[in-house]
């Protein structure tokens, strides 16, 4: 990547998180979403540690809230049609245009919505920390909290860039909803947002350990929960190389598609 592209990404970053923060209204609706969820998935989880003897699969039930705040607030932060949008604008030819442009249409579109998930974050993670604490109290560990720091920006990083790789099926396809369906129920479910992996049998708990689903939800909120882990970080940044080698190359494959058969 050149000087120049560098320096679009940058802009098209700072531009995005700017026209987020400046619609207030939509951040309140994100916030207000979020804090639903939230309470009602915490709630769920102390219930059943509480009926487990006051812990679950390693995790306390205030430990589960912290986790669920957290594992909430990188997925909740993007935009969930993603996927479809981007599908449609390469259906319908807009990224066909944007071709056009010097600078990469993917890492370009990467920092967009990175930019928008970012500003997003600044409003509800405040809010997940508050809620935790007003809640259960302070978190399991201070240091654990602040390795979550960056692990909550590299789960966004891994999920953008991964949803960019699922919906460049539209180059062929003409329509990402099938991907689209099939990504969010695969973070839900094996990226544990909703479930720590730790409650999955062994051999399932394997298999979601060796996706790249883990890095986006479940690296992050296992580490607000109390478990400071260096690794899980290593784990991601390994993820975000691999999945921006696999969504750049199946970009190039689908822009050949393109200028072959025209936009």
């Amino acid at each position: 990547m050149t000087a120049a592209e560098r320096r679009a990404v940058r802009v098209a970053f700072a531009i995005a998180a700017r026209r987020t923060l400046a619609d207030p209204g939509g951040l309140v609706v994100s916030g207000v979403f979020y804090l639903i969820v939230v309470s009602a998935l915490s709630a769920v989880w102390r219930v059943a540690a509480d009926a487990n003897g006051g812990a679950l699969v390693g995790y306390s039930a205030a430990a589960l809230t912290w986790y669920i705040a957290t594992s909430e607030s990188v997925t909740i932060s993007l935009n969930i049609r993603m996927i479809g949008d981007l599908g449609e604008d390469i259906g319908s030819g807009v990224v066909a245009v944007e071709l056009l442009r010097p600078a990469s249409v993917l890492w370009i579109r990467v920092a967009s919505e990175l930019g928008r998930a970012a500003a997003r974050l600044v409003v509800i993670g405040p809010a997940g920390v508050g809620v935790a604490a007003l809640t259960v109290g302070r978190p399991p560990s201070w240091p654990a909290v602040a390795l979550a720091v960056p692990a909550m920006a590299l789960a966004l990083t891994a999920n953008v860039i991964a949803q960019h790789a699922f919906a460049a099926s539209a180059f062929w396809l003409r329509n990402a909803t099938t991907a689209w369906f099939l990504y969010q129920k695969l973070v839900f479910v094996l990226g544990g947002m909703l479930i720590p992996l730790e409650v999955f049998p062994g051999w399932l708990e394997a298999v979601a350990r060796a996706l790249p689903f883990q890095a986006m939800a479940y690296a992050p909120a296992r580490i607000a929960a109390g478990h400071a882990e260096p690794l899980l970080l290593v784990g991601q940044m390994a993820w975000i190389a691999g999945l921006a080698l696999a969504a750049r190359a199946v970009f190039r494959m689908g822009e050949r598609r393109l200028q072959v058969v025209g936009g």
